[in-house]
């Protein structure tokens, strides 16, 4: 991956709030502002950087299915979201991006609050792209003890401005 160079302003906000809860909350709550639907799962940025993304949601009432256990769709917003917020600290500002597919696993109930956590698995020169290209997005998503409960992985159509 790159350097993002001039920072996309989402970016830019975030990198200007404090990194502790508060911070945290406060840009949390302008994303759920920008983009209303992420909200279903009451999400926390923690941590957001260019490669990389942090996500945590409790378990809540608003989430739950017939058994009790977080919804998989729910578990599928906390995952755009920690995607959306990782292409938003990496894509330069000469470019956009859109979520073109999702491949999700669930792979055991989800009986907690969850934390995503978005990667790019191989470095992307973003920069150097000229049209459009596919950039996958790797999102575990594990339970208050570790334990990975659904695996997405999420395909981004990234071009040039």
């Amino acid at each position: 991956m790159s350097d993002t160079g001039s920072s996309n302003p989402t970016y830019a906000l975030r990198r200007r709030l404090p990194d502790n809860l508060f911070g945290h909350a406060l840009f949390s709550i302008g994303m759920v502002a920008r983009v209303p639907y992420f909200g279903t799962v009451l999400p926390l940025v923690e941590d957001m950087r260019p490669g990389y993304c942090r996500v945590r949601a409790p378990k809540w009432f608003g989430v739950h299915n017939h058994i009790g256990t977080v919804h998989a769709i729910a578990a599928c917003n906390l995952a755009e979201t920690a995607m959306g917020m990782l292409m938003e600290a990496t894509t330069p500002t000469t470019h956009r991006w859109i979520p073109k597919a999702m491949n999700t696993r669930y792979l055991t109930k989800a009986t907690t609050g969850l934390t995503a956590e978005a990667t790019l698995p191989e470095p992307v020169a973003l920069d150097e792209i000229t049209e459009g290209t596919d950039v996958v997005v790797d999102i575990s998503i594990r339970d208050k003890h570790g334990v990975e409960v659904v695996h997405c992985d999420i395909t981004t159509w990234v071009t040039p401005r």
